[in-house]
């Protein structure tokens, strides 16, 4: 079957569930990943065919969307500032507003930073990858609870070629950390109970609730556990970095001062949004 009749029953079929855009897009992501071909290579070639084998994985795809469950995870990947990172189950999928975050962080050191690095609840390693990619002479860890993303995330190391440094600790109950670090990065759960009414279908059913979710009564449980180790474990001038809830960045603010750090900012996301946050430890 040519690739663009099968174009057309594709947009039929998913019509009811998504809008043009998000549609095309899937089926762009689709056709890179299984034939290697970008949308100009098929503007190209039209009457590009697909094979009856071929035919039934783009059937599963679709079945596979029908039912809410993320492109990402159907495809086993997904781009986070120009890189590719494996994703499944046991993984969040790295989102837009990370990357902003990782930007901040990218803007604050040069590119020769010779600096130790945390990330904290690391899921695929999108954050630290990204940074050892970005700044070669960085030294990095990352931690996460689960065994499962951490092997996510040390496949993804190896494909991008760097040199990652995983750990498998829970947080929450921890009280030590490998060494000083210069720099403490984290993206924890952070989303309240009572604001899955929010979460889209395909994210409550099919992403892993460890890594979203927090009780309503204490929204801030990891970052203030993280902010009482980098009292420690910060060096000083280091430099806290948050990714945080949009409705809670007033008290994030309040929460992270009280612990005495101080050129706190908040920063909006792309969308408006209260989304990152930057300290610095002074004393």
């Amino acid at each position: 079957m040519e690739v663009k009749k099968y174009k057309s029953f594709f947009q039929n079929e998913l019509s009811p569930f998504f809008d043009v855009m998000e549609i095309d897009q899937f089926f762009y992501l689709t056709l890179e990943k299984r034939h290697q071909l970008k949308r100009l290579d098929l503007a190209l070639n039209p009457n590009f065919e697909i094979t009856v084998e071929e035919e039934q994985y783009w059937d599963s795809v679709l079945s596979q969307l029908k039912m809410q469950k993320p492109i990402q995870y159907i495809l086993g990947e997904t781009s986070f500032y120009g890189l590719t990172f494996q994703v499944n189950e046991h993984t969040l999928i790295p989102r837009p507003e990370t990357e902003e975050l990782v930007q901040w962080i990218l803007e604050t050191y040069p590119t020769n930073s010779q600096i130790s690095l945390l990330d904290i609840g690391t899921g695929t390693g999108c954050i630290p990858i990204t940074l050892k990619k970005k700044l070669p002479k960085v030294t990095v860890f990352a931690l996460d609870v689960s065994e499962k993303a951490l092997e996510v995330a040390t496949k993804n190391a190896s494909m991008n070629q760097v040199d990652v440094t995983f750990l498998q600790n829970d947080i929450l109950a921890t009280t030590m950390l490998e060494q000083q670090f210069d720099v403490i990065v984290s993206n924890p759960p952070y989303v309240r109970e009572l604001e899955k009414k929010e979460i889209n279908t395909n994210v409550l059913k099919f992403e892993p609730h460890l890594a979203l979710f927090v009780a309503d009564n204490d929204a801030l449980l990891f970052y203030r556990k993280i902010a009482q180790l980098a009292q420690e474990y910060l060096q000083p001038n280091g430099q806290l970095f948050f990714e945080i809830n949009q409705y809670l960045g007033t008290e994030m603010i309040a929460l992270i001062a009280s612990y005495g750090f101080t050129e706190i900012e908040l920063r909006q996301d792309v969308y408006g949004n209260d989304r990152m946050l930057r300290a610095v430890k002074s004393f």
